[in-house]
């Protein structure tokens, strides 16, 4: 790769880091974890760097990446194990703030329970805001399997976390 290649990648990763990082955490549930897992993404993207030649198309193949990844992790033996759901105490304060940290890691921890490819496409769809052709395009199966598996990891998620889970799309 030559200078202008690496810099290219360097600005690159420099502004994707964090929201790829946070995509990752949303996926696995474990901040470690994304870290490796984002750190794993960008590793097979600088391999690639080169041959890419349409740069729009380099988040795609990032958040590909990076959801298989996760996806192949979660297949492993020693990942099925029950990860502990050791959430700290939200902060008490009288303007909400703790009611709003509470529902999200009740959100958080929800979504470690949902099997790793429905949690796959809840992220996809709703944190990362892909439409269902996006996100059959970044899992490479048919749309039908994306709305399928929404309506099961929604389901899932209703289900754990007791309540009705609002959807916008």
């Amino acid at each position: 790769m030559d200078h202008r290649e690496e810099q290219e990648f360097t600005e690159y990763f420099a502004a994707k880091r964090d929201s790829v990082r946070r995509t990752a955490y949303m996926l696995c549930g474990d901040w470690h974890r994304a870290d490796d897992l984002a750190q794993t993404a960008f590793v097979a993207l600088h391999r690639r760097w080169r041959k890419i030649r349409d740069r729009a198309a380099t988040d795609a193949y990032l958040r590909k990446t990076l959801v298989r990844a996760v996806i192949d992790e979660s297949r492993r033996p020693w990942r099925r194990e029950r990860q502990s759901a050791d959430l700290p105490d939200p902060p008490q304060d009288g303007d909400g703030l703790a009611d709003r940290v509470a529902t999200r890691e009740e959100l958080l921890a929800g979504l470690r329970q949902v099997p790793p490819k429905q949690r796959a496409v809840l992220v996809l769809r709703y944190f990362e805001g892909l439409d269902v052709p996006g996100v059959a395009r970044v899992l490479g199966c048919s749309e039908g399997n994306v709305k399928s598996q929404t309506a099961r990891g929604l389901a899932k998620l209703r289900d754990v976390l007791g309540e009705e889970v609002e959807t916008h799309g």
